[in-house]
């Protein structure tokens, strides 16, 4: 099989598919994805309006159908509008992943990474993990004009984080919702980690979650074979009663960043910290499968 090439860069007049794939998108975030596709169509993009954007079938936005069906439209650029939960459904259908007639750009991020993972999995390239066209707005303008530029082909400065130690390490690049990716352990959907710079972000859970869940990575012998890990935000992942400040002298808890660290340790890599993309704003375009350097010591993300 040959091998699938990269989507071109986009040109101004190139049309934008919305995609609906995972939870159904609420009234009030209509406002929001006006401004989005505002910002989009400034860009010299064509954006089709979605036909349905309130589409719901229970909590997803549309059947399975419906929403597989988003999936397979024609466009240079394949953007979904939020996350939730869903997208993970479709991938029971070997369409989800499927090559298009024109190789494609797919942009999202949270929920969005089974579609983004599987692709990968599938030797697909064209998987951004950057922000939905409901959150775009609210991006400060460096996140907006970086996901503009990594469209149209122009180069990306890197990404500064703290680097939490390891050295320098090359390889490919893989980002993505930790709670989401967990899901796809022991799937045909789970993507070649091996010799990876593997970024991951989360919302919502506690850190003995984000302890158990790396505790299975590790088990699984997954965080081994990384080349390199990186860590974006992690929104609303202390305990209430276990915030940074106070949980430093408690020695009943963890704070996150002590389970990220814990977890990271003895594995020979490098490990950096706070890089600016997830579920808090700026959420930093990046794009799966290119080839990129992590240093753990200065703590930058560079792509190559």
């Amino acid at each position: 099989m040959s091998p699938v090439p990269w989507p071109s860069p986009l040109q101004i007049g190139d049309r934008v598919q919305l995609v609906a794939a995972s939870s159904a998108l609420q009234p009030e975030a209509l406002e929001r994805l006006t401004a989005g596709i505002s910002i989009v169509e400034g860009w010299g993009l064509e954006v089709a309006p979605h036909p349905q954007p309130l589409r719901s079938w229970g909590y997803y936005a549309g059947s399975d159908a419906e929403r597989l069906n988003d999936l397979q439209a024609q466009a240079p650029l394949l953007a979904c509008l939020r996350g939730g939960w869903g997208s993970a459904r479709l991938l029971e259908k070997p369409e989800s992943v499927g090559e298009q007639a024109r190789p494609h750009w797919l942009l999202g991020f949270s929920d969005v990474t089974s579609l983004l993972w599987a692709r990968q999995a599938a030797g697909i390239p064209g998987g951004i993990h950057g922000p939905m066209l409901t959150t775009l707005a609210a991006e400060p303008l460096w996140s907006q004009e970086r996901l503009k530029s990594l469209l149209f082909g122009s180069s990306l400065p890197p990404l500064q984080g703290s680097g939490w130690g390891g050295g320098l390490a090359e390889g490919h690049l893989l980002v993505g919702n930790l709670t989401v990716a967990t899901h796809l352990l022991g799937t045909p959907h789970w993507p070649d980690l091996q010799g990876a710079i593997l970024l991951l972000e989360d919302v919502g859970e506690a850190p003995y979650r984000i302890d158990r869940m790396l505790t299975h990575w590790r088990l699984s012998g997954v965080l081994q074979r990384l080349a390199g890990i990186g860590f974006g935000s992690f929104s609303d992942c202390e305990d209430d009663d276990a915030r940074e400040e106070s949980a430093a002298n408690d020695r009943s808890r963890f704070t996150l960043e002590q389970v990220l660290r814990e977890r990271t340790e003895g594995l020979g890599i490098p490990v950096v910290g706070q890089l600016p993309f997830g579920h808090d704003c700026g959420n930093a375009a990046l794009p799966l499968g290119r080839r990129a350097r992590l240093d753990g010591g200065c703590g930058t993300l560079e792509l190559l």
